[in-house]
């Protein structure tokens, strides 16, 4: 469980820093205005106010990423293909399309189809900032695939399957064809404290917390922006 937990947090914090690397990237060549300044698009993002005060990132900082999400998004939205081509990009060895569907549903927190700049914001304000619980609990939603509030075997097995699709042919080790199985197995011998064959939200943290492997990896998120 702690290497395909290791794995699945690695993708992501890959994610994460180069999408971080990318908004900054674009910015230190334009002077930003003090102004939120808002081009004709087909979605325009909640004041900056509104913003600040819901997620963990201050006036400036907003509009730092909202002028990189801008340069990339012109139409003010994501949509799943391409969110996917944006993903593929980082794992050229492997089939990534399956986690990002997993991962923009995710992100995706109305479940509108497309990724407005609020989730945009919303989601890396929990995933860099957020406290580990936020950041737990963002992840078994992740995993809760269709939001019952319950991890179940097969949804793991789901997401483990498109972690090691993800991860391609070149891992070393060399994955197994059975090594998903396996790891689901364990994640379920550990996890599921009363034995009734699903994952509760509680049970899900407990277990995260109790394992250092996972806590170091929620750790890499805190120094991003």
């Amino acid at each position: 469980m702690a290497g395909c937990a290791k794995r699945c947090k690695q993708g992501l914090v890959k994610f994460v820093l180069s999408l971080h690397k990318l908004i900054t990237g674009t910015l230190k060549q334009d002077k930003i205005d003090d102004d939120f300044e808002l081009s004709v698009v087909c979605h325009r993002p909640e004041g900056l106010d509104k913003l600040e005060a819901q997620s963990n990132f201050s006036k400036r900082e907003l509009q730092v990423l909202y002028r990189g999400f801008k340069n990339e998004c012109p139409s003010g939205v994501v949509n799943e293909d391409t969110f996917k081509q944006i993903y593929a990009q980082f794992f050229p060895h492997g089939d990534a399309s399956s986690y990002a569907h997993y991962l923009f549903d995710a992100f995706d927190s109305a479940h509108s189809g497309s990724i407005k700049f609020e989730d945009f914001v919303m989601a890396l304000s929990i995933l860099l900032r957020g406290s580990v619980r936020e950041k737990l609990t963002w992840t078994f939603n992740l995993y809760d695939i269709n939001r019952d509030g319950y991890i179940s075997k097969e949804e793991m097995t789901d997401i483990v399957r498109a972690i090691y699709d993800m991860m391609g042919k070149y891992t070393y080790p060399a994955l197994k064809t059975d090594t998903p199985k396996q790891h689901v197995d364990a994640f379920f011998q550990k996890m599921d404290k009363n034995r009734d064959g699903v994952v509760t939200l509680d049970e899900f943290i407990l277990s995260c917390q109790e394992d250092e492997n996972i806590m170091r990896s929620l750790q890499l998120f805190e120094n991003v922006i």
